[in-house]
């Protein structure tokens, strides 16, 4: 029971962190905490099933669910999720910023704008939970006692693989130098040459392909359902705290934890009280460690 809760746990704390970066993407660059964030997650997730219910899916690739088709579905949901966040940003925060509207307005605004976005979906897709496809899948013995789903495996290592291409992109390009900037100091970044309304756009971008990519994982590894975004919520801000603001690798330590945590605490209470650990989490770090375990270098 440990090993199959800490093996789940792990492949949670993966799809979690692809959330909690885009979180602290959000709160180093964008300057707000933007609760719409998770919802973004949900949109990405049913671009994708859009595209397999046409028959989009492809014919399974060994051991695994899916086709071809599956991963060209995910690449469309990433482009068009980061267009929607692109849409969402230009009608709504960039004339807040306009505006020079206080941090806790766009905030109140994110709010806002998650409860549109997840009662669209269900304006569109209906309430009822779906799935990618309805294709049988044999565990694979990882360990004794420890079984895991092919799209499981799948799942973890492009998790990795994401988030190394990320970190490459956000040291080793001038675009990702100039985000980097502007987390450090908008007006500086300004002063020496940057379009800081450029690194915006792309920091919309980066985050909206991140959750459509977390979204599309959570629904092929478990379900969809229109509320996904509220139930991860709490989640992946908890993750991005606790790893530490404005820190990569602080969002993918904290996801791990929350992931972890939230599993194993499945073995001695109840499942009900699953969601309450990453809140639990979050006041024990901030209480005792307020900048989060791995802090941003300044």
């Amino acid at each position: 029971m440990f090993g199959q809760a800490l093996a789940d746990g792990i492949l949670t704390g993966a799809i979690l962190s692809l959330g909690a970066i885009g979180i602290t993407l959000c709160l180093t660059i964008l300057r707000f905490a933007n609760f719409a964030h998770s919802e973004l997650m949900t949109w990405g997730a049913y671009f994708a099933f859009t595209f397999t219910s046409l028959g989009l899916m492809g014919s399974p690739l060994g051991p695994l669910t899916f086709g071809w088709g599956f991963l060209l579905a995910t690449l469309i949901a990433g482009a068009l999720t980061a267009c929607l966040a692109l849409v969402v940003d230009r009608t709504v925060f960039r004339r807040l910023r306009n505006k020079n509207a206080t941090r806790l307005t766009l905030i109140f605004a994110s709010f806002g704008v998650a409860l549109v976005l997840r009662h669209v979906v269900v304006l569109i897709f209906g309430p009822q939970v779906e799935y990618y496809s309805r294709e049988l899948q044999m565990a694979v013995l990882l360990l004794p006692g420890v079984r895991v789903m092919p799209d499981q495996f799948f799942v973890l290592g492009l998790t990795v693989a994401l988030v190394v291409l990320l970190q490459l992109f956000l040291t080793h390009t001038r675009l990702g130098l100039a985000m980097r900037a502007t987390a450090e100091s908008p007006m500086l970044a300004q002063v020496s040459g940057i379009e800081v309304t450029h690194v915006i756009a792309w920091t919309w971008v980066v985050a909206g392909l991140l959750a459509a990519a977390g979204g599309v994982f959570f629904g092929l590894t478990v379900q969809m359902r229109p509320e996904m975004g509220f139930n991860l919520l709490l989640a992946v801000f908890a993750a991005s705290i606790i790893g530490g603001s404005g820190s990569l690798f602080g969002a993918v330590l904290g996801g791990l934890i929350v992931g972890l945590s939230e599993n194993l605490a499945t073995l001695v209470v109840p499942t009900s009280y699953k969601q309450a650990v990453p809140f639990l989490l979050l006041v024990v770090i901030l209480y005792f460690r307020p900048q989060g375990l791995i802090a941003a270098k300044t």
